[in-house]
């Protein structure tokens, strides 16, 4: 149902024509179910009873697809043809996944070698992958075995997320200079320089500590009272700025000649990523939409647990925040 744009599924109505309702016993803990399927599928699942006449109808609200990104089952992508569920046509699936467009992350960069990577880097990416996976196997793979397995890399081609994400800096001025972090601290509003500026023009796992022990840094305390007690909370929670980061990284525009800037302010952060919102995201819908820019980069993050692949990284921000 998800596959074909979503819909309801009515329990407790007959099938044949005229229908009535006969009610239903199914899913007697509904909630349940709807939390399995919203675990299983990706997707968002509700429901609600209704009682007519002593007899029990139960409604499930299956929202639509992401945009770009068929809902799998088991490998398998499903939709229903008339009464039918069937395997959808592989060019119904090439055409759902071409919705997001070209995948530049993904693109082979012409004239780089695994030597324009940070070894380091890479070993940082290792670690996180081996905790997340729990497999001992990629302690032993050689660099380029562990990048070909994680597709960062084709045959001896590298990938522009490998670049983004573990180039060295002399890589990155030859090949794509764009890919740079600014970071700025401004005491006030006032104009003209800041009163601290470092440039990154490297691997994002070579620098996303350094940048977030700049911000914690200057990293003020604020104190909330809670009946009789008063305690402190920071003003920047660092799993909001870790988030924040890697959606910036995932989703701007590499193909764009501006730099991701961070601007830390007394009491906000502004981190701005060239590009805009990718197609099919609004103000309405960004909590919960699902449509990676960089899909290459953002599969590399959630290997390692950076980011989770229902891509909810949003809501969790703004939950956080909350």
């Amino acid at each position: 149902m998800a596959n074909s744009g979503g819909g309801k599924l009515v329990l407790g109505i007959t099938d044949s024509r005229p229908r009535k309702i006969v009610g239903s016993a199914a899913f007697q803990q509904p909630e349940r179910t709807r939390k399995g399927l919203a675990e299983k599928l990706m997707v968002s699942v509700d429901f609600r009873l209704y009682s007519y006449k002593g007899k029990r109808v139960v409604v499930f609200t299956v929202a639509s697809r992401s945009y770009g990104q068929p809902v799998q089952v088991d490998g398998k992508v499903w939709w229903r043809k008339e009464d039918s569920l069937v395997p959808m046509p592989q060019e119904k699936i090439r055409r759902i996944f071409s919705e997001i467009g070209h995948d530049f992350s993904n693109d082979i960069c012409p004239g780089a070698t695994i030597n324009d990577l940070d070894k380091e880097a890479i070993e940082v990416f290792r670690s996180k992958w081996v905790e997340k996976s729990r497999s001992s196997r990629l302690k032993n793979l050689s660099l380029q075995q562990l990048l070909a397995d994680a597709s960062a890399l084709y045959g001896n081609g590298i990938t522009y997320a490998a670049l983004v994400l573990f180039g060295t800096n002399v890589a990155l001025n030859r090949f794509l200079p764009q890919a740079e972090i600014i970071f700025e601290y401004r005491s006030s509003d006032a104009s003209g320089p800041a009163q601290y500026r470092e440039e990154f023009r490297m691997g994002f796992f070579s620098c996303y500590d350094r940048i977030w022990n700049l911000i914690n840094l200057r990293n003020d305390k604020q104190h909330y009272q809670d009946g009789l007690f008063i305690f402190d909370i920071p003003t920047f929670n660092e799993r909001v700025v870790r988030e924040a980061l890697l959606n910036a990284v995932s989703h701007r525009n590499y193909q764009f000649s501006g730099s991701i800037f961070i601007r830390q302010y007394r009491d906000r952060l502004i981190i701005e990523s060239p590009g805009g919102l990718p197609f099919g995201v609004t103000l309405n819908n960004i909590l919960d939409s699902q449509v990676p820019r960089n899909r290459r980069i953002a599969e590399l993050f959630a290997l390692c647990g950076s980011v989770e692949r229902s891509g909810q990284g949003v809501n969790l921000i703004y939950e956080l925040t909350i």
